[in-house]
């Protein structure tokens, strides 16, 4: 036996006095010494911000978190406690590994351009005196999308024409022709064009029911960045040959334009709902005709005003105009939705000749929010959906029924309201507009006369004729936190028009 192991070491001792065995051993030796040096003193290197979601990004109201990500993790409260944006952004920081994701409290005000900055933090094993193995200094920039919004012209030398203005860049753009006047309008999601009605004004016999589809780019395009296609770019999409295009509602994502339409030489027996989906040729929606309607944020459901109540019909390819997803008996008008879906925002006519704004969620009870003998205009969700703000009006006199407008904001969390402008003396065809970050209110002020015989003059809702229009902006309504502000202040713009509409 003793001669047996007397041969395997003499085979171990051949073995080892090979060279490249003693550089490999070698290697192995060195390699687990420098393992047990990192795992005894760890990783020197300096830590750093590997992508940080918003750099060089425009961002908008739906744009509501960032991510951070690091390559190596990272001492939480050194990150938290030496991350700044400039001006400030008020937000709500979690993290998971290596990533750290910053939700802000209110979208970012537009029109602004901002600087994150993040130096002074370290990682989870480096401690708080060594300052050479803190973070290396990152500093992002990112902007939010251009202040701007669309107007129909009152100035004599732009009545009845699209007009762009941009706050941001101080710019103001015609964007539709001299010879159309356009009736109604909706602005695409990424603003890069804009979905209007419009009659040849160059036809002396052209009516309201002669209106045609059209879209107009604007020369902006959040999407696309600096390489928007050029503005006043017309394209139709329905001609008023056949049937007549009454009102219609734009997707919220763009895709789906629904439109009612009435046959011209029978309206009566050939009247209902229209459906175009990206640029193809227009359906007809087998559903029973109605009248006000509007798409829900899904893009996906039609919430249209139908016989005694509100119907919410499938949009979905295939399945148009089937039975009602849900109905609700009790309302007769539906003023819009909250940027999620989760709730809409109804009127009900009530026995006793007032009418109350509801708030419906998808789930749950409807709440009554307020009840007046006057009318509601408008109402519209801030970006949060803890705002509403309204437009209303307010009977001061019975007999003759005079209304008198004002506007009212709805905190529905802490469940209180607030007004917030009262119109001492106005006619009621009204617009107002709430911007998409939630800080300013566009409005018109209009003056009317009943004399509609005039040829190229604007109408009304109610079909006077536009003599005269301002625009207004009531700002600031919240502050960077989202709570309301003190008492917002109207201003009048330096521009004449009517139906401000805010770009998204």
């Amino acid at each position: 036996m003793s001669k047996s192991i007397s041969q395997s070491i003499s085979k171990l001792k051949a073995t080892f006095s090979q060279p490249l065995d003693k550089v490999a051993i070698s290697l192995s030796v060195a390699l687990l010494v420098l393992t047990v040096l990192l795992l005894l003193g760890g990783d020197r290197s300096v830590p750093r911000v590997r992508d940080f979601s918003w750099n060089d990004r425009t961002v908008g109201s739906d744009d509501r978190a960032f991510l951070l990500t690091f390559t190596r993790p990272m001492n939480l409260n050194s990150v938290e406690d030496n991350l700044t944006i400039d001006p400030p952004l008020p937000g709500k920081i979690s993290w998971a590994g290596r990533r750290m994701a910053y939700t802000l409290e209110y979208p970012a005000p537009y029109g602004t351009e901002y600087t994150l900055r993040l130096s002074g933090a370290r990682d989870r094993f480096t401690e708080a005196d060594d300052t050479e193995h803190f973070l290396d200094p990152f500093e992002g920039i990112f902007q939010s999308r251009d202040r701007a919004f669309v107007y129909l012209g009152s100035e004599e030398s732009e009545r009845g024409q699209l007009i762009l203005y941009n706050f941001t860049r101080d710019e103001k753009i015609v964007l539709t022709p001299a010879d159309l006047t356009v009736m109604e309008f909706q602005v695409y999601p990424e603003g890069d064009r804009v979905l209007f009605s419009a009659i040849d004004r160059s036809r002396r016999d052209a009516g309201l029911t002669d209106a045609q589809l059209f879209t107009v780019t604007t020369g902006l395009n959040f999407a696309k960045g600096n390489n928007p296609d050029s503005a006043g770019k017309i394209d139709r999409i329905l001609d008023n040959q056949t049937y007549q295009n009454l009102q219609f509602a734009l997707s919220p994502d763009g895709s789906t334009i629904v439109v009612q339409r009435a046959n011209r030489q029978n309206p009566g027996a050939d009247f209902g709902l229209w459906v175009i989906r990206d640029g193809q040729a227009p359906k007809k929606f087998e559903a029973l005709p109605g009248g006000e309607f509007v798409i829900a944020p899904n893009s996906q459901e039609l919430a249209i005003a139908q016989g005694q109540g509100i119907a919410l019909l499938s949009l979905a390819k295939g399945d148009e105009g089937k039975e009602p997803l849900e109905f609700f008996p009790q309302y007769g008008r539906i003023m819009g939705f909250t940027n999620d879906g989760g709730a809409a925002v109804m009127v009900k006519f009530n026995t006793d000749y007032t009418r109350s704004l509801f708030l419906v969620p998808s789930s749950g009870e409807p709440q009554e929010l307020l009840k007046t003998t006057g009318s509601i205009l408008q109402a519209q969700f801030d970006p949060s959906g803890r705002y509403l703000y309204c437009l209303l009006t307010e009977l001061i006199e019975a007999e003759e029924y005079i209304e008198i407008p004002y506007i009212l904001v709805l905190d529905l969390e802490n469940e209180i309201s607030r007004e917030l402008l009262r119109f001492e003396t106005s006619p009621l065809d009204l617009h107002m507009s709430l911007s998409p970050d939630g800080q300013a209110i566009l409005f018109d002020r209009l003056l009317t006369d009943t004399d509609t015989a005039r040829p190229n003059v604007p109408l009304t809702d109610s079909g006077d004729a536009i003599e005269s229009s301002q625009l207004w902006a009531l700002f600031p309504l919240v502050t960077a936190e989202g709570e309301l502000a003190e008492q917002p202040q109207p201003e009048r713009l330096p521009l004449d028009g009517f139906r401000p509409r805010w770009l998204p």
